[in-house]
């Protein structure tokens, strides 16, 4: 199976950024909360903040009474935001978690203002009350678990990879230095000067919070890249993967899958065959002549399959037969005997 970014062969809008030009520190951003209160966002963009975490959802019973005015706001002065769900691991499992924040606020939208959404965990502020301990008496296998149910119902749910806000500390305390979830962009929380040592399984932090109040609103953080892949992140590629089959000397299979957030269309697959074989059937869409085929997918949806099947008539009853396929930047051939 292959991995096709189709920047090149698929118009999909704000894809084509230029480039910008980038603080010392990455991109300046600010994360807020019910108890930042009201927010004057132009004074927020006119001070340098390019991106917004807005909280969301807590556990499975609490959504920002403000979330809507905050998150609606950010996006009208013109930043880039991303909603953020406090975990609550010890009160449901991680899906329902995900269920909750992408149904109140954590969905995500292709509108190229859009991060994905935010799991936060971190220490137990609740321990007077809820009597658990830091992990919230959880073991680390077990909240590896949870991580791993709350990251998979979200990405089901949005096709995109959840940021995960967490500290050094508590990474290692409560997940035992897990190095399962390195494809999901890292926010990496430490109140100082430098960003220190990473969570195993990160190789790099894509967000860094280095204060919980910053000069401008709520806590400071910045985008560890420039502006233009903060918008990139933030409105990613459609990408499909490509794999194909022999069926038999005759029938050749060749899916298409879309892997990415976006719909993807006008998507093109040019074929020939080797081995001295005609193609003599093809699937709708499809043209053919003599050992060439071409095929034009008009769209394919996040999280679905598209399958073309190519019939041959082989010249010879024995060798070596088949057919190679092109699509976008990626080649496929595919053999039988």
């Amino acid at each position: 199976m292959r991995r096709l970014s189709l920047v090149a062969m698929i118009a999909v809008a704000g894809l084509m950024i230029p480039a910008s030009a980038q603080a010392a520190d990455g991109v300046a951003g600010v994360d807020v909360s019910n108890w930042t209160g009201d927010i004057d966002w132009a004074k927020v963009r006119d001070a340098g903040g390019r991106f917004a975490f807005v909280q969301a959802t807590e556990g499975v019973d609490y959504r920002n009474a403000r979330f809507d005015a905050q998150y609606g706001g950010a996006a009208a002065a013109g930043l880039i935001r991303s909603a953020y769900h406090f975990a609550q691991p010890h009160e449901t499992d991680g899906a329902a978690q995900a269920d909750y924040f992408v149904d109140n606020g954590g969905a995500w939208i292709s509108d190229g203002q859009t991060l994905p959404g935010v799991l936060d965990v971190e220490d137990n502020p609740y321990k007077d009350k809820n009597g658990k301990n830091t992990c919230y008496d959880l073991s680390p296998e077990d909240m590896v678990t949870w991580i791993r149910d709350f990251t998979t119902r979200y990405h089901q749910r949005t096709k995109r990879r959840a940021i995960i806000y967490t500290t050094t500390s508590w990474w290692k305390t409560c997940t035992g230095d897990s190095t399962r979830f390195g494809k999901n962009p890292l926010w990496l929380a430490r109140w100082g000067a430098e960003p220190g040592e990473l969570p195993s399984g990160w190789k790099k932090h894509t967000f860094w919070q280095s204060a919980d109040k910053g000069p401008i609103v709520g806590g400071q953080d910045s985008f560890n890249g420039t502006e233009s892949q903060l918008k990139s992140l933030a409105n990613p590629p459609a990408e499909v993967t490509v794999s194909g089959a022999a069926k038999s000397r005759k029938l050749y299979t060749i899916t298409l899958k879309n892997t990415g957030p976006h719909a993807v269309t006008d998507v093109r697959l040019a074929g020939r065959t080797f081995g001295g074989q005609k193609v003599v059937k093809a699937g709708p869409g499809c043209s053919f002549s003599g050992t060439a085929v071409r095929c034009v997918i008009p769209k394919v949806n996040p999280g679905h399959s598209m399958r073309v099947t190519i019939a041959t008539k082989p010249s010879k009853a024995r060798g070596t037969v088949g057919i190679n396929v092109t699509v976008g930047s990626v080649k496929v051939s595919l053999k039988a005997r």
